[in-house]
C-alpha cells in the first residue's frame, strides 16, 4: 500500500485525534464549572465583552448553523446561563445575553486555560507558536474553500 495513504500519515487524522484528545482534557475542567464543551465555546464568545450577541453572530464566530446552535442555546437558557430575547424590530432576530449566573461562571472558568496548558506539557511560548502555526494553516486552507 502506498505510504501516502496510511492513516497515520494523514494531516486530517492527526488533527482529528488531537481535537478529540483536547476535548477530553477539557471535560473534567469544564465539569467543575458546570459546562459542556459546546456551552464553553458559547460562553467564551459572550464573556469576551459581555455584550448581547445575535444567534447569527455567535453562529458566525463558532461556525455553527442555527439548527445546531438553537437547541444548545435553549438548553443553556434552561440552565440559567443565558437569556434569549427576541428583537422588537425584527422578530426573526434573537439576542443572547449572559445572566448573572452566566457571568459568575466566568470566575470558575478563568483558570481553565492555564490548567489545560499545563496538561499539554507546552510552555506559553510553545503554545503561542503553535497558535500562530495553526492560524497560518487555517488561513491557507480557507483560501481554497
Amino acid at each position: 500500500m502506498n505510504e501516502q495513504l496510511h492513516i497515520e500519515n494523514q494531516l486530517c487524522f492527526r488533527l482529528y485525534k488531537l481535537n478529540k484528545s483536547i476535548t477530553r482534557l477539557y471535560a473534567p475542567l469544564l465539569k467543575e464549572a458546570g459546562l459542556t464543551y459546546p456551552q464553553y465555546l458559547v460562553m467564551l464568545v459572550l464573556w469576551q465583552d459581555e455584550q448581547a450577541k445575535s444567534i447569527k453572530d455567535i453562529g458566525a464566530i463558532l461556525e455553527l448553523d442555527s439548527g445546531t446552535l438553537s437547541p444548545l442555546l435553549k438548553r443553556m437558557e434552561k440552565l440559567g446561563l443565558i437569556k434569549r430575547t427576541r428583537s422588537k424590530t425584527d422578530e426573526r432576530s434573537v439576542a443572547i445575553e449572559l445572566t448573572a449566573h452566566g457571568k459568575e461562571i466566568k470566575n470558575k472558568a478563568k483558570f481553565i486555560p492555564a490548567k489545560l496548558l499545563m496538561l499539554t506539557g507546552l510552555t506559553k511560548i510553545e503554545l503561542k507558536q503553535l497558535q500562530q502555526d495553526l492560524d497560518e494553516l487555517l488561513h491557507n486552507t480557507q483560501q481554497h474553500l
